[in-house]
């Protein structure tokens, strides 16, 4: 018997790397994510062919901008053993790696971009512990149910 999907959030910065270049590239690693918990969710939480909302941060309008899904089971994120990445890692090495990514799969822009502000008005439906909208809440990587994504999506 299969599991059931699971949903994720993972945010980036457009000027980084945004869903128009995951559009443009088709898939990409996740790099460069140095939380433990964000890197736990990907490390052991993941698994191919579950749903991702991929969110703008540090931007003009940070919001949800599009879909993916998770396009391989976790794997080092090499950037951590490359002296010259701002995510190298001295304490990592390849026998013991301390940073985790995986594959993510491009599957469509929304409508539009749904704004943080917007999503807020729907803290109750969300939950208190909704990662996106919890005060204090800095992950960059965290999982979604069913529910909020139903919702979230409701909402393009």
């Amino acid at each position: 018997m299969s599991k059931a999907k699971r949903y994720w959030m993972m945010k980036s910065e457009p000027d980084a790397f945004g869903i128009d270049d995951l559009e443009r590239v088709g898939t990409e690693p996740w790099n460069g994510v140095r939380n433990y918990q964000a890197r736990n969710f990907m490390r052991d939480g993941m698994r191919v062919g579950d749903g991702v909302m991929i969110y703008h941060s540090n931007c003009k309008v940070p919001g949800i901008a599009g879909l993916a899904r998770v396009a391989s089971i976790a794997y080092p994120d090499e950037t951590q053993f490359d002296p010259k990445s701002k995510y190298f890692d001295e304490k990592a090495t390849r026998e013991q790696p301390r940073w985790f990514l995986v594959d993510v799969a491009f599957e469509r822009k929304l409508k539009r971009v749904i704004p943080l502000e917007e999503i807020r008005g729907y803290t109750d439906a969300l939950g208190e512990g909704f990662a996106l909208t919890a005060k204090g809440s800095r992950l960059s990587v965290f999982p979604v149910t069913a529910a909020q994504w139903k919702l979230l999506l409701s909402l393009e």
